[in-house]
């Protein structure tokens, strides 16, 4: 029995050489497969295993718990596993030392020469560092903010945009084709009720009274309906006055649907992001696949008539409750075009995987969308709904309220106003998206460090400035030739990260989490300022350093630089050389 499975390596042909955790795992299993074929342990399948960074560092820089996992199959202990584990290693020039740790451990330590190697290797690759290739060329499509074009943005939507944008970006950068999308819902009730609300206001700013100014009772009372239906009495005069009321309600809807759909295009811009495609719901309802789903259902035996609607019966598929596909007055139900829209992403746009981000409002209709998945003969794990909950907008203790429909919104715009563009990237991917979130305002705009974007990018200013320094002092670029074991405490920290990093960003697009990029920025930010600080990078009159040494230590800064540029470049946001309260060096 010769299989084994890297628990979270997820690999596509073989070992991901750039990851110091595939190579050691690699060693690993051959060192079990060579014990095993010598009897030195039993032809057993060879269990998942982990390799993973220790959470001391004296504990070397990876451990593996294959003995453990490996124990009683083979009926052995733990530690005699991993022992005969050790001696079983095959030549290379990657561990320097392997040890038995604990109930069965095997704590591993890098050789520093390879180390060494690798860190040279971040300059060489020009920026892909961190990259890799587990989405094998597989088209993925991700799908997200698609807001209802009735009102402006707001912070919840930001929330999504940086999600999916920032997915897309991870994505990329483990070697997936990635289409990104906007699904633009201008079909549905809503679009009337807006027309409806548009109309009221229309007649408002002509001077007419009486009851054909009121706002429908579930009608939308924000106050940019008012100048917009301002702005139309302005440039219209009584166009629609005059006009019969069936056809100023739906001409006033695709107007006012228009016009939001292009302040939520200039909302994105403004974030920095950029869809593929703008994806128009009413598209399926004039190319018949609205009405082709409900009869491929119906031809399938999904389908029921009762009460004079067309049901969809997804009790038998698992769910808690029948849907409404055609309701008795001959519209179709709310996930009808749903359903049509899935398949034209998986069987028409033949995407291999498809990724739609949703408010946690939205919760309920997961289940049923796998269910139609299923009922369409599509398989349903190649659909994944991230769900992103709730963000409460504050400045410092206080807590700024928003409510689309009464017209006290706090619209996106204002938001990427107020704190700007890389700001609100960065700290809509400080929390898992299915945490509630707060973010503080003033926290956003604060120069300081307890501000984690405005943080990340001054140390990314700061690798900038030294290097600019050394440069004027007449000193090369550091290069892979300027590579050399590192012994300080404070260089080996950030090595060890910079040497992990590649492993975070595979294991953020596997998981379909990129707020860890956040987290992982924050954290080289930190180990580098902690190594400028403890060890000296440029001699001075007090602190004469030799040649190699500075070198080798400059190479440290231009790695550093490439990462953070790398992780911030995923995120979304901006990696500036220079900031207005930038501590350069100065010797």
């Amino acid at each position: 029995m010769r299989d084994v499975t890297i628990v979270r390596e997820r690999r596509v042909g073989g070992y991901n050489r750039q990851m110091a955790r595939d190579e050691l795992a690699g060693l690993i299993e051959r060192a079990a497969l060579a014990a095993q074929a010598r009897g030195l342990l039993p032809d057993v399948k060879l269990p998942e295993f982990t390799v993973e960074p220790p959470t001391r560092a004296e504990h070397g820089d990876y451990a593996t718990n294959l003995a453990m996992r490996l124990a009683r199959a083979a009926r052995m202990s733990p530690t005699a596993i991993a022992a005969t584990l050790i001696q079983s290693l095959p030549a290379n020039d990657v561990i320097a030392c392997a040890e038995v740790a604990g109930a069965g451990f095997i704590n591993l330590t890098l050789n520093p020469q390879w180390v060494a190697r690798r860190i040279a290797k971040i300059l060489e690759v020009d920026g892909a560092y961190g990259n890799n290739s587990t989405g094998g060329g597989r088209r993925v499509q991700i799908e997200f903010v698609s807001a209802n074009p009735t009102g402006p943005l707001h912070a919840a939507s930001g929330r999504a945009a940086s999600l999916g944008a920032a997915l897309g970006n991870l994505l990329r950068a483990s070697g997936w084709q990635v289409e990104l999308e906007y699904y633009v819902n201008d079909a549905g009730s809503r679009l009337a009720v807006f027309g409806e609300s548009i109309l009221a206001r229309y007649l408002a700013a002509r001077g007419v009274t009486g009851p054909r100014t009121e706002v429908p009772k579930e009608g939308y009372l924000g106050e940019y309906v008012t100048e917009y239906a301002t702005h139309l009495a302005a440039e219209h005069g009584d166009r629609f006055e005059v006009m019969a009321i069936e056809d100023a309600i739906p001409l006033l809807a695709r107007m006012g649907a228009e016009h939001m759909i292009e302040r939520h295009r200039a909302d994105m811009a403004a974030l920095g992001i950029e869809f593929d495609v703008w994806f128009r719901e009413q598209s399926l309802h004039d190319s018949g696949d609205v009405t082709a789903i409900v009869d491929e259902l119906r031809q399938r035996g999904h389908v029921a008539d009762r009460d004079g609607a067309v049901w969809f019966q997804t009790t038998a598929l698992g769910d808690d409750r029948d849907n409404v596909l055609v309701r008795s007055n001959g519209t179709p139900g709310y996930m009808t075009a749903d359903i049509a829209y899935h398949r034209n992403k998986f069987i028409t746009r033949g995407f291999d995987k498809v990724i739609d981000i949703w408010g946690a409002d939205h919760q309920g209709h997961v289940g049923r969308m796998k269910a139609s998945m299923q009922a369409i003969d599509l398989d349903p794990e190649r659909l994944t709904i991230l769900l992103h909950q709730m963000v409460v907008l504050r400045r410092g203790a206080e807590v700024v309220t928003m409510s689309k429909r009464q017209g006290n919104i706090i619209a996106l715009s204002d938001v990427i106003e107020e704190v700007g563009p890389d700001a609100c990237r960065f700290f809509f991917l400080t929390r898992s998206a299915d945490s509630q979130m707060d973010f503080d305002l003033e926290l956003a705009k604060r120069q300081a460090a307890d501000n984690p974007v405005y943080y990340v990018q001054y140390s990314h200013a700061r690798t900038s400035s030294i290097l600019q320094v050394a440069s004027s002092r007449g000193i090369d670029p550091p290069t892979g030739a300027d590579a050399a074991p590192y012994s300080h405490p404070g260089e080996i920290a950030l090595v060890r990260f910079l040497i992990h990093y590649p492993q975070v960003v595979a294991d953020a697009a596997t998981d379909l989490e990129p707020h860890r990029l956040t987290f992982a920025a924050q954290e080289l930010a930190s180990l580098f300022n902690a190594f400028y600080r403890d060890c000296r990078v440029l001699p001075s009159d007090h602190v004469p350093l030799d040649t190699a040494t500075v070198r080798s230590r400059l190479l440290l800064v231009a790695a550093t630089r490439a990462v953070l540029a790398h992780v911030l470049s995923l995120i979304g946001v901006s990696a500036p050389d220079r900031m207005d309260r930038s501590d350069e060096p100065t010797e």
